[in-house]
């Protein structure tokens, strides 16, 4: 082998599969579906609030331009097919919509707070509706992938709190040097990439 493997993303199948039957299940005439996103808490005491980190990398990467065509929807067909033994259970009319008549870009509106912002805990992040009537199923379907969010957010906090403890006890024990490397920022000392899923992964944890 000299190079590395090809490999293309295919938003059509990068869901949950129990959810490719879910626009069966929507009220007959569905045309918005409106979710939001949010942190529900943590049981840590004084953790009341998430720093929001990490969305634009999805969005940019997954979502944006073109990224819905007739070959990938050919590809998710068949395989949706062979996974269900069913070829009936794959919304092929509602892709393909999405594919000829939306240019192959998701219909699809996400509204957020800023990147780095820190939010009170149980506070909406991000919302997302779909702007195509006929696309009423897109917008929970997407989930699955946005929900990945919560990965680098929840490093992100982590290390947030983590620093306000260690700013706390070195103002504690009479530090007077904060500028790098004498402050917090060169305190917190990052090793996950070994230990993480993925090189992604490691790219997210570690921004």
């Amino acid at each position: 082998m000299s190079s590395p493997i090809a490999w293309t993303e295919n938003i059509v199948l990068m869901s949950d599969s129990y959810k490719i039957s879910h626009y069966k299940q929507y009220p007959q005439g569905t045309e918005y579906v409106y979710s939001y996103f949010e942190s529900r808490g943590c049981d840590n005491a004084g953790w009341d609030s998430v720093c929001f980190f990490g969305l634009q990398y999805f969005l940019k990467r997954y979502m944006v331009g073109e990224v819905v065509t007739q070959e990938k929807i050919e590809e998710a067909a068949e395989l949706y097919a062979a996974h269900f033994s069913d070829d009936k259970m794959f919304f092929r009319e509602g892709w393909e919509h999405i594919a000829k008549n939306c240019g192959g870009k998701l219909p699809v509106e996400i509204k957020c707070v800023p990147e780095g912002m820190v939010i009170p805990n149980k506070t909406v992040l991000f919302t997302m509706v779909n702007t195509d009537k006929k696309a009423f199923w897109l917008t929970n379907f997407l989930e699955t992938l946005l929900v990945q969010v919560w990965y680098p957010m929840t490093v992100c906090s982590n290390s947030r709190f983590q620093k306000l403890s260690i700013h706390k006890y070195m103002k504690k024990t009479g530090n007077t040097e904060w500028a790098t490397p004498g402050g917090v920022g060169f305190k917190l000392h990052d090793f996950g990439f070994r230990g993480v899923s993925s090189v992604e992964s490691a790219a997210l944890g570690g921004t």
